[in-house]
């Protein structure tokens, strides 16, 4: 149940500019980038669920092994193949999609070893709650796409969160406490 797909999303942007560029940005690209979570369900299996509608820009610069990045999930846009779940999540006990449309994720430091994206380092706001969010990159991969021939980047990260850090209290302890959040991006550069 996290905004992190927005968060996720941006991370494959991460991905790098031509070698000895000056920084380069990236545009989210919507239909190929889904933040999924997973929530314990009375203890028995695990709900997961997708935001399919996320924006953002990501600023990296390879060289210098730095950059930012801003993601907007649209929290209305949820789908876990229940309709009656999906309505649920929308209310107050949930993402209260009236009150707090989105939710974001900015990432302030990248993380590297040696050449390698191992992390970003950054916040996520939810419910109007902001907390610090580290995404573990499990794989980045840039170059250009192979049928359109722009530059592209893509990755898979993963995070781990406390819905009730940021007050989603609803139905604890049978609904989970603990989130793990799996986003999958790919970017364009402008």
């Amino acid at each position: 149940m996290s905004g992190l797909k927005a968060a996720s999303g941006a991370l494959a942007l991460l991905c790098a500019g031509a070698a000895g560029a000056a920084p380069a940005v990236y545009e989210i690209e919507n239909a190929h980038t889904f933040p999924k979570f997973e929530v314990s369900h009375n203890g028995f299996s695990n709900h997961t669920g997708i935001f399919t509608k996320t924006s953002g820009k990501i600023t990296y610069d390879r060289e210098a092994k730095s950059g930012s990045m801003e993601v907007t999930v649209d929290t209305a846009e949820i789908s876990t193949g229940i309709a009656p779940m999906e309505k649920f999540l929308k209310s107050k006990e949930f993402f209260n999609i009236e009150q707090y449309p989105t939710m974001s994720y900015k990432g302030m430091r990248f993380r590297f070893e040696g050449d390698k994206l191992v992390a970003i380092e950054g916040e996520l706001t939810l419910l109007g709650v902001t907390r610090p969010l580290t995404l573990n990159v499990v794989n980045f991969v840039c170059g250009p796409h192979p049928r359109t021939k722009k530059e592209e980047c893509g990755a898979n990260a993963v995070g781990e969160l406390k819905r009730s850090d940021y007050g989603m209290k609803a139905f604890l302890p049978l609904i989970g406490d603990d989130i793990k959040l799996s986003i999958q991006t790919e970017a364009y550069k402008l």
